[in-house]
């Protein structure tokens, strides 16, 4: 028995998408799947415009481009994220000033931002881990206090809320990742979701190569030329026609996705209770995606047998981030705003399991080795 960790599950109605993309004759970005993606966002999401970008790190970029940031303005996020989250910001010669996560959800802790904050902060990126939402109205409260910009990485966080607000929909800005091991997905993929509408006509710009070729095919110029700095965020047409497929069906792959975070969490409630896990924390207020199902084991020793002795038996288990601000770059370019303990510790003791569709028929053998390679220590 071979059990990977992730298995890129497809709708069947993908290939077929990407045919009619092909007979269409427009296979650039910006063809009538990316155009129906994009509508779906905004409809499920609320966001005041969704751009669909090759990648949730070009939406991130875009993002940081958008705040005018300039070398030495200070942006504060969680050290324990994809590298990702703070390259956007450094190729825009800012600083990422890390901040401590909270124990029991893994996301930045709310009450340690306003510490970090100096004369040269100028956003702060909560990031929405395993899909469950950050503590976003304190957020907010203390970005409108600071005259700050949120900018969502709600890169796992698609179809979940905070609140009954879906994730994305929330800070000024927010952006989403449709890689291949994300919930909804296109193998590489993202999106920028716009909040707040002054940054709408400038995100067209820098999506487009820095000109305003949106505004020309909707017939508000006569002609586009070079206007700003940008780049080429935009995905091909086959990207968008896989991935509406998949939108297509996105309430049947979240349902299917919590069946089975539902019964990794009922069947490692004992090792919990006798101490030998931590399961992961949902608030009352959020409702998650399901994207993601992690243990806390005691240290990283148990750990590392752990993940070894699962894969004797064929089962693919990872841990996640080495935090940021351990991280060679991370040290010279970064800093961090308090001693980071909660960050480190999940560096050390979180382990990821198998979660993707299709998972199901194995689900109870997978448990049962698991249970049985954690017991054995």
């Amino acid at each position: 028995m071979k059990i990977p960790f992730n298995k890129p599950y497809m709708t069947g109605k993908e290939l077929w998408n990407i045919s009619q993309a092909h007979a269409s004759g427009h296979l650039a970005g910006d063809g009538a799947f990316t155009k129906k993606c994009s509508a779906w966002l905004e409809q499920r999401i609320g966001c005041q415009k969704a751009l669909l970008t090759h990648s949730c790190t070009a939406a991130l970029e875009i993002a940081a481009m958008l705040a005018d940031l300039q070398p030495g303005d200070e942006v504060i996020m969680p050290s324990y994220t994809f590298v990702s989250t703070a390259n956007a910001f450094v190729l825009r010669g800012a600083v990422p000033v890390f901040v401590d996560i909270r124990a029991d959800t893994m996301n930045i802790d709310e009450n340690k931002i306003e510490a970090a904050i100096t004369a040269r902060t100028k956003a702060i990126v909560p990031v929405h881990y395993a899909g469950v939402a950050c503590e976003m109205d304190a957020i907010m409260d203390i970005a409108r206090r600071h005259d700050l910009l949120v900018i969502e990485d709600a890169a796992q966080g698609i179809m979940s809320t905070y609140k009954g607000r879906p994730l994305g929909s929330i800070g000024h800005l927010a952006a989403l990742s449709f890689h291949e091991t994300k919930n909804i997905i296109s193998g590489e993929g993202g999106a920028l979701l716009i909040n707040d509408p002054r940054f709408i006509e400038r995100a067209e710009v820098i999506r487009e190569k820095g000109t305003n070729r949106s505004q020309f095919f909707r017939g508000q110029v006569d002609k586009y030329t070079w206007v700003d700095v940008g780049s080429s965020y935009l995905p091909g047409e086959i990207v968008a026609a896989f991935l509406w497929a998949q939108m297509e069906e996105a309430d049947i792959i979240n349902r299917r996705r919590l069946e089975i975070w539902a019964n990794y969490h009922q069947w490692f409630a004992s090792l919990e209770k006798a101490g030998k896990v931590v399961r992961p924390t949902v608030p009352r207020e959020c409702t998650h995606n399901a994207h993601m199902y992690y243990l806390l084991l005691p240290d990283l020793a148990t750990r590392t047998r752990v993940i070894a002795r699962l894969r004797e038996r064929g089962i693919q288990t990872v841990f996640h981030y080495i935090p940021l601000h351990s991280s060679p770059v991370g040290r010279e370019l970064g800093r961090s705003a308090d001693d980071m303990r909660h960050t480190d510790a999940a560096g050390e003791r979180l382990l990821r399991l198998p979660l993707w569709i299709g998972l199901e028929e194995q689900l109870a053998e997978v448990i049962a080795d698991i249970i049985g390679a954690i017991e054995q220590h």
